[in-house]
């Protein structure tokens, strides 16, 4: 579908644009780098425990207008704590566990696996304050806050450690549907109700939450044409885009089939920056906004 530059007059409010996953490796954080400094990019998710967490916080410490979270990680990668003191939220190679769906059920009936869960996410808001970085925002891999009993720990941890604001990937289907033909499915009607009560929780907690998040239907193929698109037909609000973005598609930790390289390109490309330049839009973060809107 082709567009005409700058066609919709809208008030688009604020605009967040993300990169999840820094610190997982170089090629992200190189990526968020140049994206942040060349393209729109005004955002970043910090890894605590990501292999490359280091070289992150050094890059996001030269980079004083990149405003930067914290990304709980509860599935699939390194926690911040040993395993001997969660041992039943990771597997027997010592990352946090992938059985999503069975873990989802065990939390509900398992108090100790719930004290296991808080001890874990109290382990990662410190060790991201223990870097130095302004706590700009909370999001959770793979929107895992979803389930209610994780949720309801996110959002509690998150104000005893004076978070802002918390991700809650509610995205307006019909957004997307004016971007490109999608169908809507029995999945994305769940998604979309257990994101409602999400940010009811989020904002009755007194935590900034999003009005719309882009990011989940197009997860790794994120490319210009949508980017561009979507920028044109943003609703008003508090809107936040999260991408992947990465100078390389395949690299050690990387997800099979993303195409890390095209989200980063997305990001800097010409036709982009002159849709942001001619609009009324202006990528900030979560502490911005929060510092405006009562």
């Amino acid at each position: 579908m082709r567009h005409t530059p700058h066609q919709a007059k809208r008030e688009p409010g604020y605009l967040i644009v993300t990169a999840d996953d820094f610190g997982l490796a170089e090629e992200i954080n190189e990526a968020v780098e140049i994206a942040h400094r060349q393209g729109i990019l005004s955002a970043a998710s910090l890894m605590v425990a990501g292999p490359a967490a280091e070289d992150a916080v050094r890059r996001a410490r030269r980079l004083p207008n990149l405003r930067v979270g914290l990304h709980l990680v509860l599935l699939e990668e390194k926690p911040v704590l040993s395993p001997a003191q969660i041992s039943g939220l990771v597997d027997g190679s010592g990352h946090m566990r992938r059985d999503l769906v069975r873990l989802a059920f065990e939390l509900v009936r398992s108090e100790r696996l719930r004290l296991q869960l808080r001890a874990e996410i109290e382990a990662q808001f410190a060790a991201y304050l223990g870097v130095g970085l302004r706590l700009d925002h909370v999001n959770v891999h793979k929107h895992y806050h979803l389930h209610p009993v994780v949720g309801r720990e996110v959002i509690a941890v998150a104000r005893r450690f004076g978070a802002m604001a918390v991700r809650v990937p509610l995205e307006p289907l019909g957004v997307i549907r004016r971007v490109e033909n999608w169908s809507v499915t029995a999945a994305s009607l769940a998604l979309a109700v257990c994101a409602q009560w999400l940010r009811s929780q989020v904002r009755g907690a007194g935590l900034l939450a999003p009005d719309a998040v882009f990011g989940s239907t197009w997860s790794g193929e994120f490319t210009a044409d949508r980017l561009l698109a979507l920028l044109r037909h943003l609703p008003g609000g508090v809107i936040e885009i999260y991408m992947h973005p990465a100078t390389k598609d395949v690299f050690p930790g990387s997800a099979p089939g993303y195409r890390y390289s095209d989200e980063f390109r997305a990001l800097c490309t010409l036709e982009v920056l002159d849709e942001i330049r001619h609009s009324r839009l202006k990528p900030v973060g979560y502490s911005d906004v929060a510092e405006r809107v009562p």
